[in-house]
């Protein structure tokens, strides 16, 4: 049993390392389409000079608690973070008919998309606190595919982090694009992404000499980092715990690697 000294003293340490974290919410948009982002920072980091960014790419419900919750948690890390919004202030499904309808609006439209992402990219990287260098993009099922089309734009990001998005193909010149390097973690039982659309962009991004890594989770199926996916495989999307944990050390390990 815990004592209430221990009790005491984790919730301190706890108070204390949230106490570093500061945010905001940031508007912006695109033409007269107006977008609200989230951004997250350490106030300890910031304290010796620009920190690496990071853009977070909602999943295809929009920007939530849950894109909040992972800028938190880089800014625990040291990154600033910035969770864009691609769909538009208030604009949010209200259910999963809905976001696959929106999602899919903007997956048939892949410049509107990129359009979306790189101006989510130049709001982190207007912040004065954000390094203009170190830039790198994570995103979420929708925006795991996000985070690679941004990539395929050109951007100027170091790395993207790819968790449980879609994995095709549209347009296999633009792999020739793609300067960042490459980190995807997938559920090896994820019944949305079909083996042709991955190896469709292997070669996409063998072709284009593009430096990438794939890890597979076993067990795991689509929308595995998300808790609120709940735990039921046979519906293609649940929660994993052993691999949402493993894919946040790789994603560290990848941020290491590319801003050393």
């Amino acid at each position: 049993m815990r004592t209430l000294a221990a009790v005491v003293f984790t919730t301190i340490l706890h108070a204390q390392v949230w106490a570093t974290v500061e945010s905001k919410i940031v508007n912006y948009h695109d033409g007269e389409v107006q977008l609200e982002g989230y951004l997250a920072w350490n106030t300890e980091s910031s304290q010796d000079g620009p920190a690496p960014g990071v853009l977070v790419v909602h999943q295809w419900m929009g920007l939530t608690d849950y894109e909040k919750s992972r800028c938190n948690q880089l800014a625990e890390l040291g990154y600033v973070a910035f969770a864009l919004d691609i769909y538009g202030k208030g604009v949010r499904p209200a259910n999963t008919q809905e976001a696959g309808q929106l999602s899919g609006s903007y997956k048939n439209d892949r410049s509107l998309y990129r359009r979306r992402l790189n101006l989510g990219l130049e709001q982190l990287r207007s912040q004065a606190n954000v390094s203009q260098t170190d830039l790198a993009a994570i995103g979420y099922c929708f925006g795991g595919t996000g985070v690679i089309e941004l990539a395929r734009s050109g951007a100027k990001v170091k790395g993207v982090v790819s968790f449980h998005g879609g994995l095709d193909s549209p347009a296999p010149e633009d792999g020739k694009n793609i300067s960042a390097k490459l980190l995807i973690c997938h559920g090896a039982d994820d019944p949305f992404v079909p083996l042709s659309d991955i190896n469709a962009m292997i070669q996409e991004l063998n072709a284009a000499s593009v430096d990438w890594q794939m890890i597979s989770y076993a067990g795991a199926v689509h929308s595995f980092t998300q808790p609120m996916a709940g735990n039921d495989n046979s519906r293609g999307a649940a929660y994993n715990e052993k691999a949402d944990k493993r894919s946040w050390v790789a994603m560290q390990s990848f941020f290491k690697e590319i801003f050393e």
